[in-house]
């Protein structure tokens, strides 16, 4: 498959902090994409998470255009209604009280972060901890990349911040072994599956331990649901699979659908710990990444796209394991909805350029993940070209 490159000299002002893939795509429709050679690419990563809608999705664009054409920016010392709107509106359907936007999902974590800090000084605790997982990933901003678990991303960015302990994912015994030896506790913060270690489910009613564990302890609970929000797992948000409310909660990537766009929520105690002056942003929450997500929200609830990332996830799962059987490629096909991790029996090592010599886009992460995360609309013939496309990429390597 040809592959239309940027020249070096176009590259070279560019900081190298990407490796990234040589192909340069021009053009989106539904699920694919298309390279300035008109080659067609099956996208099952969606910009990792943010185009769940797919591609020029028309309710979005048109929102987009309108939107520009009337006003983009005003910055938050004025009303924005629909800022307000939209609040109003991610309330409703996650049970909390109100939201604070910022850009990214890094940000948003950032506001949970300082949230939990201004609630344990409120509690006259000088130093408040939050408690983090081994396997998270939260961002790589400096409060972010510290309670991120990648020694390799932190590498060189050190001193880290302070304030921050470390437990074991999924495992209620190590958080309760952790909350009697460390004193200043505040919060947790988790995602409610970890996708950058690769889509590690937790075990079946851990929430709901941990719900009833942060109240016993006078903790915060905050849920980072930045890659499963915005109907990803077949919920609109993860935490709704085990009915429970977080204390915070965080999203991004699918809410805007490739517009940047960040929210940190907040219920309960934790709804009223930011006031005026405490936090702040210049460009969160503008009309026009507002206009992409309610643009967002209404194609999710009027096409009904949590059921059908709960069908298509299903669809496509087992249409792997079908696809695979008798081979001795795959240990395990794991996930929820449309957040979809195939762990190989080898390393994945070529799997990503092999498969883009399918004209399919996927990722890897660690050494034998294969991450798959496609638009929540696409058709069952679009998910089975995608189950076809990968299973024949596997078995050639």
């Amino acid at each position: 498959m040809t592959q239309n490159l940027v020249t070096g000299s176009d590259r070279s002002h560019l900081m190298p902090t990407y490796a990234r893939l040589p192909v340069s795509f021009v053009r989106g429709d539904g699920v694919w994409l298309y390279d300035a050679d008109g080659n067609a690419y099956l996208d099952a990563l969606t910009g990792i998470a943010v185009c769940g809608l797919g591609h020029a999705h028309e309710g979005v664009r048109q929102a987009i255009a309108n939107q520009a054409a009337t006003l983009l920016h005003t910055s938050n010392l004025y009303e924005i209604d629909l800022q307000a709107r939209l609040a109003e509106r991610l309330c409703r359907i996650s049970g909390m009280e109100n939201a604070f936007f910022c850009n990214s999902g890094a940000e948003s974590n950032e506001a949970a972060i300082k949230i939990a800090r201004l609630y344990g000084h409120g509690q006259h605790i000088d130093n408040p901890l939050i408690l983090v997982m081994r396997g998270a990933f939260h961002g790589r901003t400096l409060a972010t990349l510290t309670a991120t678990a990648n020694r390799k991303i932190q590498a060189g960015f050190e001193p880290l911040l302070p304030g921050f302990v470390r437990t074991e994912f999924g495992d209620m015994r190590a958080v309760r072994a952790t909350t009697k030896n460390t004193k200043d506790i505040v919060a947790v913060l988790l995602e409610p599956i970890q996708g950058e270690a690769g889509i590690n489910r937790p075990p079946k009613g851990y929430l709901k331990d941990l719900r009833k564990h942060c109240d016993e302890h006078g903790w915060l609970l905050m849920l980072d649901e930045v890659q499963t929000g915005n109907a990803r797992t077949g919920r609109y948000f993860a935490f709704q699979h085990e009915d429970i409310l977080p204390d915070v909660l965080t999203t991004a990537k699918g809410l805007g659908n490739g517009v940047p766009i960040g929210a940190c929520l907040a219920s309960g105690r934790a709804a009223g710990v930011l006031g005026p002056g405490a936090h702040a942003t210049t460009f969160g929450g503008n009309l026009l990444a507002c206009a992409a997500a309610h643009a967002v929200l209404d194609a999710i609830q009027e096409d009904g796209l949590e059921a059908r990332a709960d069908e298509l996830g299903q669809r496509i799962r087992q249409g792997v394991i079908d696809g695979l059987k008798g081979s001795n490629l795959l240990n395990e096909v794991r996930g929820l909805g449309l957040m979809i991790g195939i762990e190989l029996a080898e390393e994945t090592k070529g799997v990503v350029q092999a498969a883009m010599d399918q004209g399919l886009l996927v990722n890897c992460i660690g050494d034998r993940v294969v991450r798959l995360l496609p638009a929540l609309n696409m058709s069952d013939d679009e998910a089975d070209e995608l189950v076809s496309r990968l299973v024949r990429t596997l078995q050639r390597l």
